[in-house]
């Protein structure tokens, strides 16, 4: 749904906010899982387009701030090791572990590098002598891409590349949200790069086991309009599907990548912040691949995980508060000295509340 025209722009959204508010005749709760959904939402101000019976709340949808704080404990302790190079992606650095930071620690001396993909991660391994850990997080989205150079580094024989592998599913713990009672949701806005690459086949035990409707959109302000405005017509009529309204989805969604995904990883319980730990919500490498198990190769454990005092970002990964609820919120907690996660990264619901709560869209 691209138009270029910035009139035609600003009037075909203001069509769809219109026809949304028609559509809305009762109260209706919606969840935008995905992280990106949550800060386009912001970013083009669409908070102020939606009725008021159009209740819009964040979801687990951030990888970094779903990273379990003993993960990222256990991440801490490995930089602290001076016969390894901890690999991480940038957002990682500043999320704050009991007592220290992957930041605090590279700049105590750790040796802790900054990479933008898996296979940089990999060609740092072929040109070091030392064990080279792969951090890897991330959904369906990432976890690809990890698959790819572990499969690489197995064929290459780089035997000195390993992975820390905190990758998480994302069906597993919908299938909890929707279960949840408390939380009352009347549908989901589906995490478009998750579905770009498992399709649309796991999420359809959300309308027909819990009969929510759930829809995929783009990160566009038209396309999240008009995903928002299938979910109300779904829920004004009384009906569940799972639909897509995002080109780049198709009902099995990128064969090529979920291949990769069977050959390298088998599925096993996960820990997700404020969510506890979920059976068959993570990845594991397959025993074929165990020699690139950064944990078992170097004896990783993970201790008691114990959020920062008073931090609330596990309520509000779980839909239970928005970020103003937390008593930390742009109190002790901001993006230049986050407390939690969810203030750290750029996909983080506190980080978007806070930079867009100026522009008059919070709630």
């Amino acid at each position: 749904m691209a138009i270029s025209d910035a009139k035609a722009l600003r009037e075909e959204t203001g069509r769809l906010s219109r026809l949304l508010a028609h559509l809305c005749e009762r109260p209706m709760t919606v969840m935008e899982v995905c992280g990106t959904h949550t800060v386009a939402v912001f970013r083009q101000g669409l908070r102020a387009l939606l009725p008021p019976a159009l209740r819009l709340v964040s979801g687990p949808g951030c990888p970094v701030c779903v990273t379990d704080q003993a993960e990222i404990d256990a991440a801490v302790a490995l930089a602290r090791r001076a016969d390894l190079t901890l690999a991480t992606y940038g957002d990682m650095l500043r999320v704050p572990g009991q007592g220290s930071s992957l930041a605090e620690e590279r700049a105590r001396g750790a040796d802790v590098a900054v990479i933008t993909s898996a296979a940089q991660a990999l060609a740092l391994a072929r040109t070091s002598r030392k064990t080279v850990v792969f951090l890897a997080v991330g959904f369906e989205t990432t976890a690809p891409a990890t698959a790819a150079v572990v499969a690489e580094a197995a064929r290459s024989k780089v035997e000195n590349f390993s992975v820390l592998c905190l990758h998480k599913r994302v069906p597993p713990v919908m299938k909890l949200l929707a279960s949840d009672r408390d939380l009352a949701l009347d549908g989901f806005l589906l995490p478009g790069h998750v579905a770009v690459i498992i399709g649309l086949e796991p999420f359809r035990f959300l309308a027909e086991d819990y009969g929510l409707p759930s829809v995929v959109a783009g990160f566009e302000a038209l396309e999240i309009m008009a995903g928002l405005v299938e979910l109300a017509r779904q829920h004004r009529a009384g009906r569940s599907e799972v639909v897509s309204r995002y080109p780049a989805v198709g009902p099995d969604g990128n064969a090529k990548a979920r291949r990769l995904l069977e050959e390298v990883f088998d599925t096993a319980p996960a820990l997700w912040r404020g969510l506890g730990r979920i059976d068959g919500s993570g990845f594991v490498l397959k025993k074929s691949f165990a020699s690139f198990d950064a944990a078992q190769r170097l004896g990783v454990t993970y201790g008691a995980s114990t959020p920062p005092e008073g931090c609330r970002c596990g309520d509000v990964l779980a839909g239970k508060i928005t970020p103003t609820a937390c008593p930390l919120f742009g109190r002790t907690c901001n993006p230049s000295r986050p407390v939690g996660p969810c203030m750290v990264s750029s996909e983080g619901s506190c980080s978007a509340y806070y930079l867009f709560r100026k522009g008059g869209h919070l709630s």
